[in-house]
């Protein structure tokens, strides 16, 4: 491809960050896949001429190491694309201290760390492109998910922010912000449909998806589809923007 790109996707080893990172590879882009577990991703990386690596996004030593060793193997990092995540429900009376500061510390924190370790050379080199993996949580408030909505707001401030300190280095900020997804995430979410209501698995799957006016979850590949879009040199106006990906849910 023309514009073949070193790329970061943290928490790639499953759900959406799987999904990105593979598709960024079949473009032809060199991928570093990152996972606290690197050989859930081993096999995958290699068939596809990337690597694995090994990354806590809430420990700042893994991180530093986990950029070390990719811009040794693959070269300066062109692309970071911020997913790994983690996502608690509780009402918010009943949300322990542990669970917020474990949520801020992956979806917010470490964002910034992973953000921070890559950024002074895409300055250096007048080129970059972040790409935080939010989600709708960050634009609007969901019952029994505090800590994930607050986190997210974070990422959409954070990333805004960025993108008017680095606009003039070449250097784009974006967040995509899907609804609920069929990843493991959105199982989860109807497991839990299904436990507080009582209703069917059919019954919980179609509540899920009567958020959106679509009436339908997003597939990977929507979300893959928007972070492509934001790579080419020709996606440079796109800038400080936090992209909905829901089917207009945030309209409804």
């Amino acid at each position: 491809m023309s514009e073949e790109r070193v790329v970061l996707v943290t928490g790639a080893s499953r759900g959406i960050g799987a999904a990105i990172a593979q598709g960024l590879a079949e473009d032809g882009h060199k991928v570093a896949f990152a996972a606290r577990n690197p050989a859930d991703v081993q096999d995958k990386a290699k068939w596809l001429g990337g690597m694995a690596v090994p990354l806590d996004v809430a420990d700042p030593a893994s991180v530093a190491a986990a950029v070390a060793q990719v811009e040794a193997t693959l070269g300066p990092i062109d692309v970071l694309v911020n997913n790994a995540g983690v996502a608690l429900s509780a009402p918010f009376a009943r949300t322990t201290a542990a669970d917020w500061a474990q949520t801020l510390a992956v979806n917010l924190t470490g964002s910034f760390h992973v953000t921070q370790a890559v950024v002074p050379g895409m300055q250096a080199r007048g080129f970059g492109r972040l790409v935080f993996i939010a989600s709708n949580a960050g634009l609007t408030g969901y019952a029994y998910t505090a800590a994930y909505c607050a986190s997210k707001h974070g990422v959409v401030g954070l990333m805004r922010a960025l993108a008017v300190e680095l606009a003039k280095h070449g250097v784009t900020s974006n967040a995509i912000c899907p609804g609920f997804v069929e990843t493991d995430m959105a199982r989860a979410s109807i497991d839990r449909i299904m436990e507080t209501t009582g209703r069917t698995e059919e019954e919980a799957r179609a509540a899920l998806a009567g958020l959106s006016p679509q009436r339908r979850l997003i597939q990977v590949e929507e979300v893959v589809h928007a972070v492509r879009a934001l790579l080419p040199a020709s996606a440079r106006g796109i800038n400080g923007q936090a992209i909905a990906v829901d089917g207009g849910q945030v309209l409804h």
